[in-house]
C-alpha cells in the first residue's frame, strides 16, 4: 500500500450566483504546499454553513484520488482538484479501505475518521454538472472527515501511516450505504452505533432512522 498526498487545499466561503440565486459557499479551494491543522480548524480554511460543514468532528475534510479518473470518464471532462472541496486528496484510502474510527498520522498530525461526507447541490453547481450529486449519492463516493488528535503540520510529501484500526471495522463506504440507500437495515444501524468514534451528527441521523 503506497498511500500518498496528491493535493492539499485550503480556501474561504466566496459569493457564486447558481440557478439565478446567490449562495455563499467554500468549495472552492486553492491548492497550497502544506495544511496547519488545529484541534477545531484548519489554519486559512473556513466554512460557510456551520450547520453541515465545520465543527471539531469535521476539520479535515478528504476525497480519494482514484474516484477523479471515473468521475472524469463519467463525465468526458477534466475536473479540477480540488472538485469537491476536500483539504486532502490522497490514493489508498477509499471509503470501502477505509473504517469509522480509524487513527492515521499524517505528517506530524493526528487524525481519525468520524463520518462520511453528505454531499449536496454544491458539487454539482460547482462544477457545473446537474447529475453530479444524483450520481454521487448513487456510487456513495462521497469522501469522509477527520477529527484531530493531535495538531500538526501536513505538507505534500507527508507520510500517511494507519496508526490504529478501528475493532469494529465498520468501513466509511458500508456508513455511507446504509445512511443514503438501506435505511430500513436495524442490525446495521445498531453495529455503526456501536461505534464510539463517530460524529455527534452521524449519530443523530442513525439514531433516527431507528
Amino acid at each position: 500500500m503506497s498511500r500518498k498526498i496528491v493535493h492539499l487545499a485550503i480556501g474561504k466561503p466566496k459569493e457564486y450566483l447558481w440557478n439565478n440565486k446567490s449562495t455563499k459557499s467554500a468549495i472552492g479551494k486553492s491548492s497550497v504546499d502544506a495544511i496547519i491543522v488545529k484541534k477545531d480548524r484548519i489554519v486559512g480554511d473556513e466554512v460557510a454553513d456551520h450547520r453541515f460543514h465545520g465543527g471539531l468532528d469535521r476539520v479535515v475534510c478528504f476525497y480519494p484520488y482514484e474516484h477523479y479518473a471515473y468521475w472524469e470518464k463519467e463525465f468526458q471532462r477534466k475536473l479540477p482538484l480540488p472538485a469537491f472541496g476536500e483539504n486532502i486528496t490522497a490514493t489508498d484510502m477509499m471509503e470501502e479501505e477505509v473504517c469509522i474510527g480509524d487513527i492515521f498520522k499524517i505528517g506530524d498530525a493526528v487524525l481519525q475518521i468520524t463520518e462520511g461526507r453528505v454531499p449536496c447541490a454544491t458539487i454539482s453547481n460547482y462544477n457545473e454538472e446537474k447529475q453530479f450529486l444524483k450520481k454521487l449519492v448513487e456510487t456513495t463516493w462521497s469522501g469522509y472527515f477527520f477529527r484531530v488528535l493531535e495538531e500538526g503540520t501536513i505538507t505534500l510529501d507527508s507520510e500517511i501511516t494507519l496508526l490504529e484500526k478501528h475493532p469494529k471495522e465498520i468501513t466509511v463506504a458500508f456508513a455511507t450505504q446504509i445512511l443514503f440507500h438501506e435505511k430500513q437495515n436495524k442490525k446495521a444501524i445498531e453495529d455503526i452505533l456501536s461505534v464510539d468514534a463517530l460524529s455527534e451528527d452521524w449519530r443523530n441521523r442513525f439514531l433516527k432512522m431507528l
